[in-house]
């Protein structure tokens, strides 16, 4: 009787709270589309929340140029360098076993063509150890995408509202509203998946424009403010943990209040040390 490898065994029958003793790939991505699985990703910036996230067997961890709002302190995406890029994407690498880690390509690392883009995103893939990175943009972004897969590189791309473009945008509008605008968007998820991406982000989108979107690719969509349709969903974790500050998107649910539980350990934390208590005896040695 032939015995299956090792490999063989390992392979995940879901996405989600699997327990493969190997990393996520972008051939398990495509497999879960073909089932009809949907799947979570949220974003991960240091190896300790990657960690929490790996365990509680979340599939796909974005290292999210969003670094620039809620971990650098950037007022946008705009300012994140490839090189704080490459620190946080190969702290999360370090800090998970089973999740296929992406590492966003910031502005500025791609808009040139082609072979920056190839430049860039082999920097993440040597330096921080990714397993796949994303860039924005659609028929305008496809040259990129193709010579970054034809090289060994797997793409997710990102399509919508796209935040690196902020400036033109002038803000954060929904994208894909009115017949020409709709038609735009499919014209470029459609670009990126023939130029070879594994999976598109589609942000800030008419649920019903992205659920035509996810009915006409063959790869994944993944959903940011793109209704219930989409293949995946993806949230920023200090959004959905409730550590964001001030108001939060619409399409964010927040399933934590952890600003406020850290706000009330830190204030505990304090009083005890006004008041005398901390450290006990428990907490000294002699």
């Amino acid at each position: 009787m032939t015995q299956l490898s090792p490999a063989r065994k390992s392979v995940p029958t879901s996405l989600y709270g699997g327990t493969s003793s190997r990393r996520i790939t972008v051939r398990d991505i495509a497999a879960a589309k073909e089932r009809g699985e949907k799947w979570p990703m949220l974003t991960a910036y240091d190896a300790m929340t990657a960690s929490v996230f790996d365990e509680a067997g979340i599939p796909v961890l974005l290292v999210g140029d969003s670094m620039g709002n809620c971990h650098l302190g950037y007022e946008s995406t705009v300012p994140v360098t490839l090189d704080e890029m490459t620190i946080l994407s190969a702290a999360v690498v370090r800090g998970t076993k089973r999740a296929l880690v992406v590492g966003d390509l910031p502005f500025g690392t791609y808009q040139e063509g082609a072979v920056q883009a190839l430049r860039s995103a082999t920097r993440l893939v040597k330096d921080a150890g990714v397993g796949a990175v994303k860039l924005e943009g659609g028929e305008r972004s496809a040259d990129q995408v193709e010579l970054l897969v034809s090289s060994g590189i797997p793409v997710m791309a990102h399509v919508g509202l796209t935040p690196q473009s902020v400036n033109a945008f002038g803000g954060y509008p929904v994208q894909g509203r009115g017949e020409e605008a709709a038609q735009q968007l499919l014209r470029d998820a459609k670009a990126v998946q023939d130029a070879g991406a594994f999976a598109v982000v589609l942000e800030a989108v008419p649920a019903e424009l992205a659920a035509e979107v996810t009915r006409s690719l063959h790869i994944p969509t993944v959903g940011i403010g793109a209704g219930l349709e989409c293949d995946a969903q993806v949230l920023v974790w200090t959004d959905m943990a409730g550590m964001t500050a001030g108001r939060v998107p619409k399409f964010v649910k927040q399933y934590l209040e952890l600003r406020e539980l850290l706000g009330g350990a830190a204030k505990a934390f304090a009083d005890d040390v006004v008041a005398g208590t901390f450290p006990a005896e428990e907490h000294t040695f002699h």
